[in-house]
């Protein structure tokens, strides 16, 4: 028999606000056009993207991540000193250690809260809500701090003509809390890592520096020669690849599915849904996905893409702050949420607007 003592948490977990913070800069389809061949037409029928926003030196990717937490706690009524947990997910905070999300915690002027980062590229929102729901019926923390935030402008190849106009900045964040009722549905998550080269970053770190300290001294760590380079002959800094064809067919018709089984699991239908809010990638894939699952022209549907880009793990939870801060979308409404992305990984859940 165990000598384990059992900690029970709250019945049930809810999204109880939502907070974002778009960069100030705003960046035009014809800043991108200065630097590959293309025009504005191609870029918005590929993709649907106008404008996107990009980051200065002091929206720092904490800075970013604190702004969208304090709403989103503000929004939720609650103080920072009643956050247990902080989850940031992200792929663009380039320093291997400590987390972020320890340096977020302590400046939110949280009382110790655990925090970590996470790596789950544009499917890391849902990945950290179903960690915050389950530290939240587990016991661990009766309010946990979800934060999808990305630089991506960093890791932007400006000279290529796949991804350059694609990415974008920002940080969108939700307070998850107790419920007496399911306010977050059964998680729909996995992998397909044989996929992963479809989308990667186009050399690792350890490529990218000439050498590293080893035991016996100073070694090679890879053939410089082969690193990319600019027009100009410059090696590149490492940028985020993709190959376009094969991510539009695998998030079109596999996704779908996992959008539909997250429906399934929930216990509901297309026609119970009130907001669709997929992963702001491109909005062919989303109208494709609306198409697919026969989504009702009653169900308003996320498509923030347009004017923020793609902002991975930010790009959810940013879209949801601003159907409600339009009134496009209201508390208490039924939304599907997916994510999906580098990995290749994703995530779908149903969960009530907060």
């Amino acid at each position: 028999m165990s000598k384990i003592k059992a900690r029970k948490g709250a019945p049930y977990a809810r999204i109880l606000g939502v907070g974002g913070y778009r960069p100030v800069r705003v960046v035009p389809n014809e800043v991108i056009l200065e630097r590959i061949d293309s025009s504005d037409e191609w870029i918005r029928s590929r993709s649907g993207i106008e404008t996107r926003h990009w980051a200065n030196d002091e929206e720092t990717v904490a800075a970013m991540s604190i702004e969208a937490a304090g709403k989103a706690i503000a929004d939720a009524g609650i103080t920072a000193e009643r956050i247990g947990a902080v989850v940031v997910s992200t792929v663009s905070h380039f320093s291997q250690t400590p987390a972020i999300a320890t340096e977020i915690a302590d400046k939110l002027g949280t009382d110790k809260a655990a925090a970590f980062d996470i790596s789950a590229g544009c499917a890391g929102f849902g990945y950290g809500l179903t960690l915050a729901k389950g530290m939240i019926v587990e016991g661990s923390a009766e309010y946990v701090l979800v934060i999808g935030v990305e630089r991506l402008s960093d890791l932007t190849d400006l000279e290529d003509r796949a991804t350059a106009f694609l990415f974008g900045d920002g940080a969108g964040a939700v307070v998850v809390g107790p419920s007496e009722e399911p306010h977050i549905g059964p998680t729909v998550w996995g992998s397909e890592g044989d996929k992963a080269e479809t989308i990667k970053q186009t050399v690792p770190w350890n490529d990218f520096l000439p050498h590293s300290r080893g035991s016996s001294g100073a070694t090679p760590t890879g053939d410089v020669s082969k690193l990319p380079v600019d027009s100009e002959g410059n090696v590149k800094f490492p940028a985020i690849t993709q190959e376009g064809q094969a991510v539009f067919r695998w998030a079109v018709f596999e996704m779908a599915k996992v959008a539909q089984q997250a429906l399934d699991a929930a216990g509901i239908t297309a026609d119970d849904l009130d907001v669709f809010i997929p992963h702001q990638a491109n909005v062919r894939i989303i109208d494709s996905m609306v198409k697919t699952l026969k989504l009702p022209e009653h169900v308003t549907v996320a498509r923030d893409v347009r004017t923020t880009g793609n902002t991975s793990a930010a790009s959810i939870p940013l879209a949801m702050e601003r159907l409600l801060a339009t009134g496009e979308a209201k508390s208490g409404d039924t939304a599907l949420v997916i994510g999906f992305g580098a990995g290749l990984v994703y995530a779908a859940t149903v969960v009530t607007l907060p």
